[in-house]
This record gives structure tokens, C-alpha cells and sequence, in this order.
């Protein structure tokens, strides 16, 4: 009963301090639709263009193609910068018009357009739509050749229209033509994956390992305010073992975890409509993840004198694991060397195990080496947490 009591302090704390209610129930939600939107249903039909700022032929073809329905079209400086964005997969396909490209139509030359795309539907289709659209500006130079040649290919002055016909397959290697090399880049494997999820799904769970944590950091200057106001002296002076008072303090702060992260998965589902996997590994990977939160957050709670200096610090931390972890941006974004870096965190081993469940439809057998690793930072935070904490409470 007293731990339980201990734990009930703890979470009313939370609740009463007004400056959660946006951080700890707005804020993530915010974000989720923040990343939905950046990251959900456009993602897979964002079109790269590198052309020539001052050629409006090239700019014709960029608003023909900004035009299609569901394509937009992003700019690049260089063909190597759009090149290196689609084989990262942040950017679906890229087309690159040389320079010189207007002139060359003028002309009535054969023009040589480069289309970099990834091994998937997606930019299989894209390349016919921009197939068409190229193909549609090259018809009136195609028609001149024909107005110049044709009448002097069939020598008569009255044309039918076969033999017009045949004077256009004729003329046909003299006509300006645009031809489109194609360049495949990158792997479809992710690609494949994202374009299986929900507008939210990918913004979600990333978003619930970044706020449990660092609601968890953050509160944990209510430890050190229980030490400073004298209420840890007053229950070791009744008949309440450090025991129990370590053991309610580690209920409140994971007591705590666990409430940011049921908040943020039953909202998001409820109103977005989150997928999360199969539930026996969601609530695994979510139970220990907070449970990690609620170790760190003792220990952080324990080693600084002063809230100031915890809250500061738990910011920093919560932060910085996020950012690393993948939080923020999804880790198959990073380089190879950073992402084999992100596994100092626990986040990078969570959002590991719920892109399994989630986005590959992964069990809770696919993610035991997550859990694994997991639990080897919760054993680890426990036992720091546990020590520092029992030192600071008899100190």
C-alpha cells in the first residue's frame, strides 16, 4: 500500500503541473501529424527536376509535370544532389534536362534527357508520365520537319493522307526527338515498405520512444524536489523501509512511462487510426522501453543536486538518444557508420523492432533480439538507477 501510495503522488504530480498538459498530451500528437504529413500518402510521388532556371521550355515541362494529379515536383541544383536523393529514397524518381535543352527544341534537335528513378512501380509510372509529357513538346518540331520535307519527300502538289503518313515515317530520323535514358538507383525494399503504411504509421511509434523518454527525464527533477522539501527524511522517519520508498519511486517513474505511452497509443489509434503491429510485441517493446525511461530517469534524478540542472539535462539526453535513435527521422535514412552508431541508444533497438511488427508484419518471435537488447539496457539503468538513487535517499 505504500508503494502504491508513493506511486499515486508521483503521477499526481505529473498531471498538476499545467505545463504537461501541452508537452505531455498535445505536443505529440502534434508531431505525429506533422510527420504524417511530411512522410504519409506524399510521400511516394515526389518527382525531382534539374533544369535551367531562365529556359522556359524547361520550365513548360516542370509545370506540365506539376500539373499531373498527385505529383508534385521539387527542385535540384545538380543532377549528383537528386541522384544521391533518390538513391537514399527521400525522393521517388528525378528527371534532369540538359543545358541547353530549350535551345536544342528550337532547333528541332534530338534532345537527350536523363530519368534517375528506384526499382519500383512507383517510378516505372512516373517515368511514362514524363515520357508523355516530353513527348507532347516535341510534336510541333516534329510537325515543322514534316510541313518542310514532307511536300518535297512525295514530289506532288495535292497530298493524300497516306502518303502524308509516309512522308512522316520518312522525315522521322530528321524530327527533333526526345529520348529519355533511364537510370535505376537505390533498392525497393524500403520504398516497398513505406508505401505499405498509413499516413501516420511512420511518425507514431517513433514519436511515443521520443516522449515517453523524455517525459521521463524531464519529471525526474520531482526526485530531487522529494529530497530537497524533506518528504524522503520524513517517511525513512516513520516505520517505511528505503526499500519501500526506492521501490515506489521506481513504480512512480515508470508509472509515469507507461502513461505517455498508453496516451499516445490509444489517441493515435482512436483518431488516426495507427496500425501497431502485432499487439504481443507492440506491448513488449512498449513495456520495456519504459521501463528503460523509468531507469534512466532515476538515475538522472539521483546524480544532479538541483531540478534545474536535471531538467536541463534530461532535455539535452531525451533529445540527443531521439535524434540518434531515429526518432526523428527514420534510421534507414542515416548512413551505414551513424546507424551502427544509433545502437548506443534504446531507440534505435525500438524503432528497429516496431518497423519489424509494423511495416514487414513482423511477431514477437522476429523482434527477440530487440527485446534482447532491450532488456539488457533496462537491467543495466535498473541497477545504476537503483544504487545512486538508494545513496542519495540515505545520504
Amino acid at each position: 500500500m505504500k508503494v502504491w501510495a508513493i506511486v499515486q503522488v508521483e503521477l499526481t504530480r505529473l498531471l498538476r503541473d499545467r505545463s504537461n498538459l501541452f508537452f505531455v498530451f498535445l505536443f505529440p500528437l502534434l508531431l505525429i501529424v506533422f510527420i504524417g504529413a511530411q512522410f504519409g500518402s506524399d510521400f511516394s510521388t515526389r518527382l525531382g527536376v534539374v533544369a535551367e532556371a531562365d529556359d522556359p521550355d524547361a520550365a513548360a515541362v516542370v509545370a506540365s509535370l506539376d500539373t499531373l494529379d498527385g505529383i508534385t515536383t521539387v527542385a535540384y541544383d545538380s543532377a549528383e544532389e537528386l541522384a544521391d536523393e533518390v538513391d537514399r529514397g527521400r525522393i521517388s524518381a528525378g528527371v534532369v534536362l540538359p543545358d541547353g535543352y530549350g535551345d536544342a527544341l528550337q532547333a528541332v534537335e534530338p534532345v537527350q534527357v536523363r530519368f534517375l528513378g528506384r526499382p519500383d512501380a512507383t517510378s516505372a509510372s512516373l517515368q511514362a508520365l514524363v515520357g508523355a509529357v516530353l513527348a507532347e513538346q516535341a510534336l510541333p518540331g516534329a510537325a515543322a520537319t514534316l510541313l518542310v520535307t514532307g511536300r518535297a519527300a512525295v514530289g506532288a502538289e495535292a497530298i493524300e493522307v497516306a502518303e502524308l503518313r509516309e512522308a512522316a515515317m520518312a522525315v522521322e530520323d530528321q524530327a527533333g526527338r526526345i529520348e529519355v535514358s533511364a537510370t535505376t538507383l537505390g533498392t525497393d525494399e524500403l520504398a516497398e515498405e513505406f508505401a505499405g503504411l498509413g499516413q501516420f504509421d511512420i511518425g507514431a511509434s517513433s514519436q511515443l520512444f521520443l516522449f515517453t523518454f523524455l517525459t521521463s527525464l524531464t519529471g525526474a527533477g520531482a526526485l530531487i524536489q522529494t529530497r530537497q522539501y524533506g518528504v524522503a527524511t520524513r517517511m525513512l522517519s516513520t516505520p517505511t523501509s528505503t526499500l519501500t520508498v526506492l521501490l515506489g519511486t521506481a513504480g512512480g517513474r515508470l508509472a509515469i512511462a507507461l502513461f505517455q505511452a498508453g496516451y499516445i497509443v490509444v489517441i493515435s489509434t482512436v483518431a488516426f487510426g495507427v496500425n501497431w503491429g502485432d499487439p504481443w510485441g507492440a506491448t513488449a517493446v512498449i513495456l520495456l522501453f519504459a521501463i528503460v525511461s523509468a531507469a534512466a530517469a532515476m538515475v538522472v534524478g539521483s546524480v544532479f543536486s538541483n531540478d534545474s540542472q536535471a531538467a536541463g539535462a534530461g532535455i539535452g539526453i531525451g533529445l540527443g538518444a531521439a535524434a540518434l535513435g531515429g526518432s526523428m527521422v527514420p534510421i534507414e535514412l542515416y548512413p551505414e557508420t551513424v546507424a551502427q552508431v544509433a545502437r548506443i541508444t534504446p531507440h534505435a533497438w525500438a524503432n528497429e523492432a516496431m518497423a519489424e511488427l509494423v511495416r514487414r508484419d513482423g511477431t514477437i518471435v522476429d523482434i527477440l533480439p530487440q527485446l534482447a537488447a532491450l532488456s539488457g539496457f533496462a537491467v543495466v539503468l535498473l541497477a545504476l538507477g537503483s544504487w545512486t538513487l538508494h545513496r542519495a535517499l540515505v545520504r
